[in-house]
């Protein structure tokens, strides 16, 4: 490996105008790509093998040109104090509102508040129901207009109006704490490498490669039904990898600079041995990513697959691209440790040698104790991972919006008009091709259901043409995300069971609710296997990398901590409201379903990078001839400044996400930050260097039958180490030749 990525640099560095001309002709037709694309509509949201969708294609196949995936709004309107809806005014002014919601050319039925007694008992509130042949983000804006002319024409009359439902729903802004993540990245890498065209090699390489794969995305959207947070995703995690992968080679680069060696053969064995770390820790990423496919949540998986290909482009970019502008920044780019023109000259050679850098001191009292160290960071890491005991999982409704949308308010007024459930009805599907008398069944089910606790009412049957399926509305006493909503679902499919024994009718529970239960289900249900496939490969993989069983044992295990802990930070501001004004949480709630699986799989990829980058530096030294505790401290020496900044670039390009409007994309951007926090400076920084010091020797072990089989894939360069002394060698010999 290492070989191959040596002389993959020194071409890229050779031949770098046609290196150059590729990947830039690549971003060009990625743009074009993109801006000729149709625009992407919004990604269906389905979940196989679960009740609920199962409910969802039976009404599909039996209640054809409903539109069942169209967009809904909810539009309610409010009295004045000390009125009512029914009064003549207020009333002349609802129904107005409905004609003209009915006029859209996208609006396949509204319903008046009055005729389908939408209205509280207390007469205050009421809404109207408009549904659309077509989901929320393909709506026209001349149908959002419409919709919300209408409300404003009822405001005007003095009535309070809010909009709910999908049929306004926004594409997410990410808002200005993106661009300053990607600010703090730069003036990190400044300070890194003390120039600025070293440290605009790695943001330059970082933004092509999103660009290329953001851009890619966006062309293919509509024809793979990929959604917005998609490409969010891959921005963030392309980013974030993309600029870390860069700077781990240009660092390299400027430490073979230090050593002696001219520009062609640093950036060879730069791109061989950080090179060789760049693909290891890329491939555990992809693993990662790719792995969210056996959850079979086709959302989650194009996710994963879309966000593992920005990182493929990352890694390809990193050991082509950098080797190329490196040979366009000639002497501009300085060996480590040489003047800087932005930090003035460094300390005289002898008075550096004298203070040894702060990685090495470090590194040298984690040596001395190991124990103390191990246990301040796992008890840390313990602590914080407390608040996972109290994890509520579930999916964000128009209840965790801010308090500033009109979906959120149009959510509050319906709770206190009618009751919290009332914004997540329960819908039940009835398949009665079966039965004798599918009229008595759907009566039947009613009535069980009216029984069953929890219940506040029960809407009459609807039946298709055929007569032999029909769907129920269940309101819930509680609101949708609790766990009281969940149990009545289990509550109605337990007696569904009963039904069809008795009936021949088939009661299936669908609705936003349930299938947000069910897809909080699929993941718990999925975290277990998903883990043991990342976790397995990857193991296999750092064992080829590190030929070793305990220090791949080691990084699994640390990482089994980092991400507890940060789960455990995630609930206490997500879920109870620590720190959430800071964090721009306006209401707190569960946690989203597919957080901890997600950051099972991201967090894993991203703790194996930084284990990659600083731990092959230790093998490296081990390799070649140093004691155990001695290689802990040279791979600190070499790795800990470039680790520390890359973990801060991290950290700075996700928490730039959590000013998102959208309330996944702000989770994800936290967890993901903090992670990185725990992950790097207690997992790797502390944890790792204190357990390598107490295992000595054993943790190079590996049994000689597996060393042989095997493959060598030699991250540290040892190859390359041989081949420059077969050279020396052969040089040494030419001259004796000479001289003789």
């Amino acid at each position: 490996m290492a070989t191959f990525l040596y002389r993959l640099g020194r071409l890229a560095f050779r031949r770098r105008h046609f290196v150059a001309l590729i990947w830039v002709a690549l971003l060009t037709l990625a743009g074009v790509g993109a801006a000729s694309a149709p625009a992407a509509g919004n990604s269906s949201f389905s979940i196989p093998g679960t009740e609920a969708q199962k409910a969802f294609d039976l009404l599909e196949e039996r209640f054809p040109g409903s539109s069942a995936d169209g967009a809904t709004a909810r539009v309610v309107f409010e009295a004045p104090d000390g009125q009512k809806l029914a009064d003549a005014d207020n009333k002349a002014a609802v129904e107005q509102a409905v004609k003209e919601l009915g006029t859209g050319s996208e609006v396949v039925s509204v319903t008046d508040p009055f005729q389908t007694k939408s209205v509280s008992e207390d007469g205050s509130v009421g809404y109207a129901q408009v549904r659309y042949e077509v989901s929320g983000m393909e709506l026209e804006d001349a149908s959002k207009e419409a919709l919300e002319h209408a409300a404003d024409e009822a405001r005007e009359s003095g009535l309070t109006v809010e909009i709910g439902g999908d049929a306004l729903q926004a594409t997410p802004e990410t808002g200005s704490t993106e661009i300053i993540g990607i600010a703090v990245a730069a003036v990190v890498l400044v300070i890194t490498l003390g120039s600025l065209v070293a440290a605009g090699l790695p943001l330059l390489t970082a933004l092509i490669g999103v660009g290329i794969g953001v851009s890619t995305i966006t062309a293919l959207a509509n024809a793979l039904d990929l959604g917005s947070t998609t490409s969010t995703l891959a921005m963030m995690i392309g980013l974030a990898v993309g600029i870390d992968y860069a700077l781990f080679i240009v660092s390299r680069y400027r430490a073979e600079l230090a050593e002696g060696r001219d520009r062609e053969e640093a950036i060879g064995r730069a791109t061989g041995t950080a090179g060789s770390a760049v693909v290891f820790a890329g491939l555990t990423v992809v693993i990662a990513l790719v792995g969210l496919s056996v959850v079979n949540i086709p959302m989650l998986t194009k996710m994963g697959i879309a966000a593992a290909g920005t990182v493929v482009i990352a890694v390809l970019i990193a050991l082509t691209m950098i080797p190329a502008l490196l040979g366009y920044a000639g002497r501009k780019v300085q060996p480590a440790g040489s003047k800087s023109k932005l930090f003035g000259r460094k300390k005289a050679e002898g008075a550096e040698k004298a203070k040894p850098n702060m990685g090495t001191r470090w590194a040298s009292f984690v040596v001395r104790r190991p124990v103390a160290v191990l246990l301040f960071g796992v008890i840390g890491l313990g602590a914080a991972a407390v608040p996972v005991a109290s994890l509520e999982l579930g999916l964000p409704d128009d209840g965790s919006q801010p308090t500033s949308t009109t979906q959120r308010r149009a959510y509050d007024l319906l709770s206190d008009g009618f009751g919290p459930g009332f914004n997540g009805p329960l819908m039940i599907v009835g398949d009665a091709k079966g039965s004798a008398d599918p009229k008595a069944a759907a009566t039947e089910v009613a009535d069980e259901i009216k029984g069953l606790d929890g219940v506040v009412s029960v809407m009459p049957a609807t039946f298709n043409k055929a007569g032999d399926t029909f769907t129920i509305t269940v309101v819930p006493d509680s609101k949708p995300s609790s766990t009281q909503t969940e149990d009545l679902v289990h509550a109605i499919r337990d007696t569904g069971a009963g039904i069809k024994a008795d009936t021949d009718t088939e009661v299936l529970v669908s609705g936003t609710t349930a299938m947000n239960i069910d897809f909080s289900q699929k993941m718990n249900d999925a975290l277990i296997p998903y883990l043991a496939l990342v976790v397995g490969l990857a193991f296999l993989l750092l064992i080829a990398v590190f030929r070793s069983i305990l220090v791949p044992l080691k990084a699994a295990l640390g990482f089994l901590l980092s991400v507890l802990a940060a789960l455990g930070a995630v609930v206490a501001v997500f879920q109870w409201g620590w720190l959430s004004g800071l964090m721009g949480v306006e209401e707190t709630g569960p946690i989203m379903s597919m957080m901890p699986i997600f950051m099972v799989g991201v967090v894993f990829g991203l703790a194996m990078d930084y284990e990659v980058f600083l731990v092959t530096r230790m093998r490296e030294a081990y390799v070649h001839g140093e004691k155990p505790s001695q290689a802990v401290v040279t791979g600190f020496k070499h790795g800990a400044r470039v680790v520390t900044a890359a973990a801060v670039i991290m950290m700075a390009v996700f928490a730039g996400f959590i000013g998102s409007s959208e309330s996944m994309v702000k989770m994800i951007g936290f967890g993901l930050a903090i992670a990185v926090f725990f992950d790097a400076f207690v997992v790797r920084m502390a944890i790792v260097p204190a357990v390598l010091a107490l295992l000595g020797k054993r943790a190079w072990w590996l049994p000689k039958w597996l060393d042989r089989v095997l493959p060598n894939v030699d991250v540290e360069g040892e190859g390359l180490q041989r081949a420059s002394e077969a050279r020396a060698s052969e040089d040494d010999e030419d001259k004796e030749l000479v001289r003789a």
